[in-house]
């Protein structure tokens, strides 16, 4: 066994933020919480220098570390402080796959919270951080564990590249029709003040249904595994798990959720149970806005102005189109098989994500042989 201290450093070189693309940056914001990598930074930071970081560097967020944000780096670019900067010393005896396959592990994140200063926005300590233990394994058996986790951790990222293209297909389709106002007939349709003949602009707040009250989950009794998933406000599509099935919402449709703070919105498309406070639950109470119809049309606006505040009342005030059936049912005959193979490929991931999770301490323990 060996000290995280005697195969790997923090980098503490810097970079000139001038010199680096927005999707070069990273910070703990744009950094995913379960291990899910990054996503692009919606700004850059008013310094002049940050960190930098080079193609197969490890980058784990060091503010609130129960996040278990970490990132294995295919680029090169700069973060912010709050991002740790790990770098193999001796690249002949250790792979980095591998160093970042075992800091993913949740015993590397109980270390950061066992040396951790502060309470409401806990900080690892960066001198018990590299005190971590880390397997002795040879080089050759490093390349193998990395090549067998690295297999599923494709296969996730290849889903979710493809439920981008699905995602951004979906929203130009509505952009097409109901923004450009270039949906079927519309050489025929007679536009009256900006609204085809036939259809309506109606608030929000008039076309959606009161959802049955369910029990709410907080956030300290999710489980990490059960039979019933939970969704709540997070960017994570699924935050957790219960056993508990008075608490499931069933419907006879998929329902949208709307995060309140964040401005999140899912299509959920099975039963689940809803999570913690500001989960707000959303159904069309209109014949000619399904659904699908009904969450394209929240995806498309925008609430970004209002920043940190109850967003729901806002967007209830909010105008969308309601069109003619035909035009309705057209839509969604075309967008509800893309929202299915959409969840198709989550649930895929999931089962991907489990089988890697279950392998993880069985290979870094030696349980499994390879």
């Amino acid at each position: 066994m060996r000290e995280l201290k005697q195969i790997a450093f923090y980098v503490s070189e810097k970079i000139s933020v001038d010199s680096i693309k927005i999707e070069e940056y990273i910070t703990t914001d744009n950094m995913l919480p379960n291990r899910g990598g990054v996503e692009e930074c919606s700004s850059f930071p008013k310094v002049k220098n940050v960190t930098k970081y080079n193609n197969r560097d490890i980058l784990v967020s060091n503010i609130r570390p129960y996040f278990k944000k970490i990132w294995y780096a295919d680029r090169i670019g700069g973060c912010s402080n709050d991002v740790l900067v790990f770098r193999i010393k001796d690249e002949d005896n250790w792979n980095s796959k591998f160093l970042y396959y075992v800091l993913s592990q949740d015993t590397f994140f109980d270390h950061m919270m066992a040396g951790a200063n502060g309470t409401k926005m806990p900080r690892g300590n960066k001198k018990t951080i590299p005190e971590f233990i880390i397997p002795d394994f040879s080089i050759d058996e490093q390349i193998k564990i990395a090549n067998i986790l690295s297999a599923y951790d494709d296969l996730i990222e290849n889903n979710k590249k493809q439920i981008k293209l699905l995602e951004e297909a979906a929203q130009r389709l509505y952009k097409e029709w109901f923004i450009d106002l270039r949906f079927p007939g519309y050489e025929n349709t007679e536009i009256i003040d900006g609204i085809p003949k036939g259809w309506q602009k109606e608030h929000i707040k008039n076309v959606i249904g009161k959802v049955p009250r369910s029990k709410q989950i907080k956030a300290s009794e999710y489980l990490k595994n059960g039979p019933f998933p939970i969704i709540d406000q997070s960017r994570d599509f699924i935050a957790g798990y219960t056993n508990d099935s008075v608490s499931v919402v069933k419907m006879d449709k998929p329902v949208i959720v709307f995060g309140d703070h964040t401005r999140v919105l899912k299509y959920i498309q099975f039963p689940f149970a809803k999570g913690a406070d500001g989960t707000q639950l959303i159904i069309s109470n209109e014949e000619n806005l399904p659904q699908s119809l009904l969450y394209l049309s929240l995806l498309a606006v925008d609430l970004s102005n209002y920043h940190y505040a109850r967003h729901f009342k806002y967007l209830k005030e909010e105008l969308i189109f309601v069109p003619t059936k035909e035009v309705a049912d057209e839509f969604d005959k075309i967008i509800t098989p893309v929202l299915v193979q959409i969840q198709k490929l989550r649930d895929i991931s999931n089962k991907a994500i489990e089988a890697r999770d279950r392998l993880l301490p069985k290979l870094m323990s030696g349980e499994l042989e390879v």
